[in-house]
């Protein structure tokens, strides 16, 4: 097991590594900052000046190894556009972008994995079916349109229908932001009031819904798979009921492989989350990122995707670890693998 934890360690180190230097190579060609941080009447002394004290002049390789040992110690430098350490920044925006990927990530699975199992054992009904069909939909609609179909009927034409069917135009989501937040330290939760629960409904379900599909496809494909299995056909000779066999025997070993899926969906709902911001104007990392990149600025952008890659990777790390726990043979084929190459 040892050995298994230092590969996956040295190989997280070395993933790191390339993304942090090909981010930081790519964005030294999206723009010139100091033409935006500077007015048209500036000199090109006043522009060289600039130039020289945000550490432009030197090489990328110097850049971007003082970029990494500032990073060790969580200082990724100062904003262009806001003139603000890049870390506080991220860490004002990280709550609103971590409690929408959360309550993202648990609709996704809360809704995921019940319908994959009843699409699973109810495959030949009409109620599977339309549940399959609505999964479609998920797949194929970007999720820049489901956030706006969702605002326009439950945030704008609300007003209209929600008196016809008895309840208060109140009952409409809000269509933008994040609602009443409430101070836990350094953590801005919008989790602990009524307003911020009632804003994070809609950008939490427009994230998830992609998610939602795929857990939901990829439940259903290995309880089927599972429930053809020779032991699952011993167990119902056996006389367990169905509730046993389908839950106790079929769900426990379908979820296996899903959880690898699940862990890297969890990094990829950070990922996708800028398009779920922008849309709903949610104030979170996402949004930041877009506001960098319209003004290229450099270490907002450089630091934003070093910290997306280093979730992705740890979170990777973590289920390979999990994965390894639960089914052994990952580590014995990799001891196998270590005494052939010997």
């Amino acid at each position: 097991m040892l050995a298994f934890i230092v590969s996956r360690l040295l190989q997280s180190l070395a993933v790191m590594l390339a993304v942090s230097f090909l981010c930081f190579v790519l964005f030294n060609f999206v723009g010139d900052p100091v033409n935006n941080m500077v007015g048209q009447e500036a000199s090109t002394s006043d522009r060289e000046e600039m130039r020289r004290d945000l550490g432009l002049e030197d090489s990328v390789a110097v850049q971007f190894i003082r970029f990494l040992g500032n990073a060790t110690t969580g200082n990724f430098g100062k904003s262009y556009r806001l003139a603000r350490p890049v870390s506080d920044l991220i860490v004002e925006r990280m709550p609103a972008t971590l409690e929408l990927v959360v309550v993202a990530a648990l609709l996704a699975l809360a809704m995921g994995i019940p319908l994959g199992v009843v699409t699973a054992l109810r495959r030949h009904t009409v109620d599977s079916g339309a549940i399959m069909t609505f999964s479609l939909a998920g797949v194929a609609m970007p999720t820049f349109v489901i956030g706006i179909l969702l605002i326009y009927v439950f945030s704008v034409e609300c007003k209209s229908w929600a008196p016809a069917i008895g309840l208060s135009p109140d009952w409409c989501f809000p269509s933008f932001g994040r609602g009443e937040t409430v101070k836990l330290g350094w953590w801005n939760s919008g989790l602990l009031t009524a307003a911020g629960l009632k804003a994070i409904v809609l950008p939490a379900f427009t994230l998830s819904l992609f998610q939602m599909t795929l857990v939901l496809r990829l439940v259903r494909s290995q309880m089927l798979e599972v429930l053809r299995t020779d032991y699952i056909k011993f167990a119902r000779a056996r006389g367990l009921t169905n509730r046993a066999v389908h839950f106790r025997h079929a769900l426990k070993n379908t979820l296996l492989p899903v959880i690898t899926v699940i862990g890297i969906q969890i990094g990829g709902l950070i990922a996708f989350s800028i398009i779920t911001e922008t849309v709903f104007q949610w104030p979170g990392m996402g949004q930041l990122f877009i506001q960098s990149v319209q003004f290229a600025d450099i270490p907002v952008m450089a630091a934003y995707l070093v910290m997306v890659s280093f979730i992705f990777v740890a979170i990777n790390f973590f289920v390979d670890l999990l994965y390894a726990t639960i089914d052994p043979r990952l580590r014995l084929d990799r001891a196998q693998l270590g005494t052939a190459g010997g």
